[in-house]
């Protein structure tokens, strides 16, 4: 009996993505459309290239769909994907212009694209598979079986590690400097580290770790003074914002411009909006006002009630795929599940926390409502990820319960004779 995974198709993960998607879509116009027609471009020409990069999107799900789950599994697809995904980032760093500072995006003619944004969905496959070989080790031995009681590299083989590979990766991505994605992916795979199956405790360990060294680092910063941490060749990309976040009505032309407008949009906003396109800060008072600073938008025009059921349905759509990563059976399909569905979280955690104050803005977009084709493909990928390891493990269990209830029937239609033998006896 062979099941066709079309039946078995996740609408509770499936819809949601798909009206964020179309709001997505009607939010880039909003607030794109004002701006081109002072330059005197086509007012849909940022939604039109976003509806592109969405068709590409559906295609992709479908195809991921499709898939068998043994090609996700096989260590030399995921050795290539590795490998060219360093490339791209070498190459993003030391051979494309510079724009607002930084590095990252390869362009070649007409198309664009930032290899950051795909590292997010690949750490997360290459975390999924490295710890899902180690089940039964980690069941015996805990952290232990992850570290192999070694913190530090002693020989040349012990490179041959995931902490190794996964510090490279991180750490191109945040020389371009790229720090809210660098954020997220480390963020993303600490809790990868900690669903893997160590004991509780050592999550608790960690997360008191992060606020601790967090709230020294900011600390420091403020004793130090942003000027003089400005120096350093990192950070002196982000010291503005740093700025902005110790006080952003400090220095309203510059560095807390962005961050004090952002304040008047959500003020402006109320609990039911100026309504649909009649943003005030949208039209040249808030920089970036289609990428990282869209919610600050969608609250000027649809106030807090709107923003809250947008945020609600984003949240009900991330909280439906930890649920396929709590139920699955397989740990790499709970990993990929539960990997996938904590970048999401953590994407929406910084994105949020950088327009309101809570933490230094990053530079991260909104999940599917900000303007960037990049990130919806990479959002949508990772659906894809997710849909068809429900499929598979919905298909597992009805396999299972055929062949239970066919044993059962043979159990059945046998006892009767033995029973008849016995008697005859």
């Amino acid at each position: 009996m062979k099941i066709d995974k079309r039946h078995l198709l996740n609408y509770s993960i499936l819809l949601p993505y798909l009206i964020l998607s179309v709001l997505g879509l009607i939010v880039v116009y909003s607030t794109t459309s004002a701006s081109l027609i002072q330059n005197g471009l086509n007012p849909f020409r940022s939604v039109i290239n976003q509806a592109a990069f969405w068709v590409i999107s559906l295609l992709a799900i479908l195809f991921i769909y499709r898939l068998k789950l043994n090609f996700l599994k096989n260590s030399g697809v995921l050795t290539v994907m590795m490998m060219i995904e360093v490339v791209l980032l070498l190459i993003a760093r030391f051979w494309t212009q510079e724009v607002n500072g930084a590095h990252g995006w390869i362009v070649i003619g007409p198309i664009s694209f930032q290899p950051a944004e795909y590292l997010k969905v690949i750490m997360v496959w290459f975390l999924a598979f490295t710890f899902a070989r180690r089940q039964q080790s980690i069941e015996i031995y805990d952290y232990q079986a992850l570290t192999k009681r070694k913190w530090w590299p002693k020989q040349l083989s012990d490179l041959k590690d995931w902490r190794f590979y996964s510090l490279v990766l991180i750490l191109l991505v945040a020389a371009q400097p790229d720090l809210g994605n660098a954020t997220i992916i480390v963020l993303t795979a600490i809790i990868m580290y900690s669903v893997s199956g160590i004991g509780y405790r050592w999550f608790s360990a960690l997360l008191t770790g992060i606020i601790t060294l967090s709230a020294i680092f900011l600390g420091l910063i403020n004793m130090v003074g942003v000027k003089t941490m400005s120096k350093v060749p990192v950070f002196g990309y982000v010291a503005k914002r740093f700025s902005a976040f110790f006080n952003p009505f400090k220095d309203v032309t510059d560095s807390g411009h962005q961050l004090a407008n952002s304040y008047y949009a959500m003020s402006n906003g109320g609990w039911l909006g100026r309504g649909l396109g009649n943003s005030i800060e949208k039209r040249g008072y808030l920089p970036e006002a289609q990428t990282d600073f869209v919610f600050s938008i969608i609250i000027e025009e649809l106030g807090l009630i709107g923003a809250g059921l947008i945020l609600a349905l984003i949240f009900f759509l991330i909280l439906r795929i930890l649920l396929v990563g709590v139920k699955a059976k397989n740990p790499f399909n709970s990993m990929i599940a539960l990997g996938i569905g904590s970048m999401m979280l953590m994407q929406v955690f910084v994105n949020i926390g950088g327009i309101s104050g809570l933490i230094p803005s990053t530079g991260v977009t909104f999940p599917f409502l900000s303007q960037g084709g990049n990130s919806l493909l990479v959002l949508s990928v990772a659906i894809g990820f997710v849909l068809n390891i429900d499929a598979n493990e919905k298909q597992e269990d009805i396999y299972q319960e055929v062949e239970e209830a066919e044993r059962d029937d043979t159990d059945v239609f046998i006892a009767p004779q033995s029973q008849q033998e016995t008697y005859g006896e």
